[in-house]
């Protein structure tokens, strides 16, 4: 395949992912992954890892960004973190036993409704409020939620990001730069643990598709991140809402265009 179709697709899935990335905590893979399938008629288990290998970098600036600016719960996201990185294993050794078409779907709905719930519902939760819930709640609510996000994370390399998210914001009650900072903070190491065991079981994939993904994905993720710690919780919201909507109608219409192909 021509190389400039494949830095032309790269370079919008980039743009997509790093400014889910940076401004959500979105998985790189929900955009990633079927835009490589779509476009390039990548196999689906080899497009993941991709995505998840681009989710790695770039987290981990968005991280480091939102660290910088006192944005990030490291405490209560290591254990999160011990536990969703366990059951991504689990779920990228389940997901190389399925065919193709169940992966790279599974974020599409989830994303477009967190988009909207963002909107018209913004998270206006403060530090404060975040203070008041016991550090035994939280540690239960935390390894009973990671459990949930590890695999998804694992199994469709799509989705872990916004399930963080939500359950972070609704759940655990974090306010959302907070929430949004430890979610990238732990999809850094549950991105690079899912990446490592897809190209184990299933070997390299395109390394200029690799290569591409990952710097564009990083690039964007660091605009978007500089942008949503500068800005104030209702304006945060919006762009939240406004993205994930965005990418939800992108994404789905790039399912629909497979499915017709």
């Amino acid at each position: 395949m021509d190389l400039w179709v494949k830095v032309l697709v790269c370079f919008i899935a980039g743009i997509g992912a790093g400014l889910g990335t940076g401004f959500a905590g979105m998985s790189a893979a929900a955009v990633i992954s079927p835009m490589l399938i779509t476009f390039l008629d990548m196999p689906a288990y080899e497009a993941v890892g991709i995505a998840l290998a681009s989710d790695v970098l770039a987290s981990a600036v968005s991280a480091y960004t939102y660290g910088k600016n006192k944005n990030l719960d490291v405490k209560n996201g290591l254990v999160m973190m011990l536990t969703v990185l366990l059951f991504t294993l689990v779920g990228s050794w389940v997901a190389s036993l399925v065919p193709n078409t169940t992966m790279g779907n599974f974020s599409v709905f989830m994303t477009m409704l967190l988009g909207i719930k963002f909107i018209i519902k913004p998270v206006m939760t403060t530090k404060e409020t975040m203070a008041g819930v016991s550090a035994q709640k939280r540690m239960i609510q935390s390894i009973a939620c990671g459990t949930v996000v590890g695999f998804i994370c694992g199994f469709v390399g799509a989705g872990g990001g916004m399930m963080m998210l939500l359950l972070l914001t609704s759940i655990l009650g974090y306010e959302l730069k907070t929430a949004v900072g430890t979610s990238v903070f732990i999809m850094t190491f549950t991105a690079l643990t899912g990446a490592v065991s897809h190209f184990a079981i299933g070997g390299m994939p395109d390394l200029w598709c690799l290569i591409l993904c990952v710097a564009f994905t990083l690039l964007w993720a660091r605009i978007a991140a500089l942008f949503a710690n500068k800005a104030s919780a209702k304006t945060l919201n919006r762009a939240v809402g406004v993205v994930l909507t965005v990418l939800g109608v992108a994404i789905l219409s790039v399912n629909i265009l497979r499915g017709i192909n």
